[in-house]
């Protein structure tokens, strides 16, 4: 039946195809072309001038440091998280998952709102954290919560259904034979779960990079301290530097283009594997 649904889906086919490609070239690939266009309409010079700024790489510096923190914690929170909801039965089990989930469903402004509040002057903690010399209000650890937020999920929403999928009775095997939980984690359920994580992990990597409107209520906008990548082209665009705004757009085009080949590379290692 299949075979007969593809000799006989040949206009139709056309017709997909040609919907998909049409809307892809108008919402994905003008709009790249248009930024690679304007970063260079000026020349190469101007491009390098504009991408090389002390703001510019500062800003870039920030992106990657907020971004390689995030990526960190969110994977242990990941690992931990999976394993704690496949592997344990406790009560409270459905509404832990659901709370991981939440950032998927809470708008990212409404995320840096939550911690101005909890964070800010108006926050019962605000009188500790002065006294201990801690500022998370308009400075890089406030980016760097708002990050993680944000990009907690995507790790442990990669890891569970494979966890699922696997089962416990290799594990439970193991510790039969008197296995170590950690040598438990390393020989088997690692190996399962490797390319997946892999996956959260790029995932992860690319959210958080491009992590525009909870950082944005978080870091104050101070130039060359708490200004990333998303925010700075946002100012360049706002004070008319279309050029700079464009050349450092192209930086993160780039970036994002790098992300999307590990991501393929990924998922293809992944399925050989699983062959």
């Amino acid at each position: 039946m299949s075979n007969n649904i593809r000799k006989n889906s040949g206009p139709v086919k056309w017709i997909l195809i040609g919907i998909c490609a049409l809307f892809l070239t108008v919402m994905l690939i003008l709009p790249l072309i248009y930024v690679l266009f304007t970063a260079f309409e000026k020349g190469i010079r101007v491009f390098w001038n504009a991408v090389t700024d002390t703001y510019a790489l500062k800003a870039i510096q920030l992106t990657l440091e907020v971004t390689a923190i995030s990526v960190v914690v969110n994977t242990v929170f990941g690992i931990f998280a999976s394993w704690c909801i496949t592997r344990f039965q406790f009560k409270g089990k459905k509404i832990l998952s659901a709370f991981i989930d939440l950032p998927l469903t809470v708008s990212p402004i409404i995320a840096g709102l939550i911690y101005v509040l909890t964070f800010g002057r108006q926050s019962v903690l605000y009188p500790f954290l002065q006294g201990a010399g801690i500022k998370i209000i308009f400075a890089v650890p406030g980016i760097v919560l708002a990050t993680i937020f944000v990009t907690f999920p995507f790790i442990s929403r990669e890891v569970i259904p494979v966890l699922n999928a696997q089962g416990t009775d290799e594990e439970e095997a193991a510790a039969l034979m008197g296995a170590s939980g950690f040598t438990i984690f390393r020989e088997i359920t690692f190996p399962h779960i490797k390319w997946a994580l892999l996956y959260g992990v790029v995932l992860c990597t690319a959210r958080a990079m491009g992590e525009f409107g909870a950082v944005s209520v978080l870091s104050g906008h101070l130039r060359g301290k708490t200004n990333t990548m998303p925010l700075y082209i946002e100012l360049l665009y706002q004070g008319y530097d279309f050029t700079g705004a464009f050349a450092v757009s192209a930086i993160l085009v780039l970036m994002a283009v790098i992300i999307l080949i590990v991501r393929s590379i990924v998922e293809q290692m992944g399925k050989k594997e699983g062959e």
